[in-house]
């Protein structure tokens, strides 16, 4: 009898081992910027920090935008958002998360704003799976959010904010074939009251960064720096309303 509960614990144990060794493995392999990004943005403006990619603004505003990244996409495939942001006086900082996904990081935005003192206004936000880990940050912490950025994304269903007074902006795109529009339609009555939303016209999933194709995705029918320039502009607007 003892022999064979050895065996048993001894094989759970192998077993939680090389499932949590298999994830571990997979989760590494992430989405990477394309040499497409580098057309748009200098590979030395690109700066890293212990959270992950800042860009630091180069005007006198005193806000700062958290985007975390989709799953297993590299944060500096949304370094043309981040450059863009920051020229026009933003502090960026798109985190590097815990096994590429960011709902195991949730919290790192409560690091980034206790270490930047001097920022008075943050918005969070993300894409994708980012979005849904922004979202869970802000419904948990509402009196230190300014604002909610959801690319691609939308709230898990705990986290209703049809009854708070939260700013919220809310951009998808209309191939794409994970954050459907259908889904996006589902989930409008867990959205603020103050809500900006905005539909790309043939954009796609990945194109809210620069990493190339995603598995499940549709085909997008605007070019990737149009698609870009388009979620600038829209955050750029909806920002400005604030301050």
């Amino acid at each position: 009898m003892k022999k064979v509960f050895r065996f048993g614990l001894i094989s759970i144990i192998v077993l939680t081992v090389c499932t949590c060794l298999g994830f571990f493995i997979w989760s590494q392999q992430t989405y990477e910027p394309t040499e497409e990004l580098y057309t748009l943005v200098d590979k030395n403006e690109i700066k890293q920090d212990e959270f992950g990619v800042i860009f630091k603004p180069k005007g006198n505003k005193d806000v700062g935008i958290i985007l975390y990244p989709g799953a297993k996409v590299e944060p500096e495939a949304y370094s043309y958002i981040g450059q863009q942001l920051a020229d026009q006086g933003y502090l960026v900082v798109i985190p590097r998360v815990l096994f590429n996904f960011s709902l195991f990081d949730i919290n790192i935005t409560q690091e980034i704003v206790n270490e930047f003192e001097s920022v008075r206004e943050w918005y969070v936000g993300g894409h994708s799976l980012g979005g849904v880990s922004a979202a869970t940050y802000a419904y948990e912490h509402p009196n230190k959010v300014d604002g909610l950025i959801l690319l691609a994304s939308y709230p898990s269903n705990n986290n209703d904010f049809s009854n708070m007074d939260l700013p919220m902006l809310s951009i998808y795109a209309e191939n794409d074939g994970l954050s459907t529009i259908e889904k996006i339609n589902e989930t409008k009555h867990l959205l603020s009251k103050r809500l900006m939303i905005y539909e790309i016209k043939g954009g796609n999933h990945a194109q809210f960064g620069i990493y190339g194709p995603q598995k499940g995705d549709n085909k997008a029918t605007i070019s990737i720096k149009e698609q870009q320039k388009t979620i600038v502009n829209v955050m750029s607007k909806w920002l400005s309303t604030f301050h």
